[in-house]
């Protein structure tokens, strides 16, 4: 006997929910001129702003290496500042500059359009999040 069908398992369903979600994101994102890793870095840093490079890509579950591209490209487009650290000059924080709040607070619409799009009420929606997140949290631990 062969693997479940993929409908039937639980990796194949995330993956492909996720894949939808950034398709969906793509003309929204496209039109502000961010890409969906961009996003990310942008949120990252508008939960908790002048996060080193290193904290960011904790943050997202990424290595540093995989984030500081994308952080690149936020600088080139006056989003994002950085500046190396006086303390330690291997660490480089990232702050949002006026631009990136403004951007930040125009990306709201996608997590509204995210839950419309959804057909879930908002509690189901913050219900299912929670559950994924737990998910998330198992596999993380292993």
């Amino acid at each position: 006997m062969g693997p479940a069908p993929l409908d039937d398992q639980l990796c194949f369903s995330v993956y492909a929910a996720s894949i939808a979600i950034n398709r969906a994101y793509k003309p929204m994102l496209d039109e502000m001129g961010i890409t969906y890793p961009q996003y990310l870095v942008l949120n990252a840093l508008g939960e908790n702003d002048g996060l080193t490079v290193g904290s960011i890509a904790g943050r997202l579950a990424l290595e540093s290496s995989t984030v500081t591209p994308p952080i690149k490209r936020l600088e080139q487009a006056g989003l994002v500042e950085r500046q190396r650290s006086k303390s330690d000059e291997r660490q480089v924080h990232v702050s949002l500059t006026k631009s990136g709040r403004e951007l930040l607070e125009r990306s709201k619409c996608l997590g509204e359009f995210l839950v419309e799009r959804s057909g879930l009420s908002k509690s189901q929606f913050k219900a299912l999040n929670q559950e994924v997140q737990a998910l998330r949290d198992a596999m993380s631990a292993l």
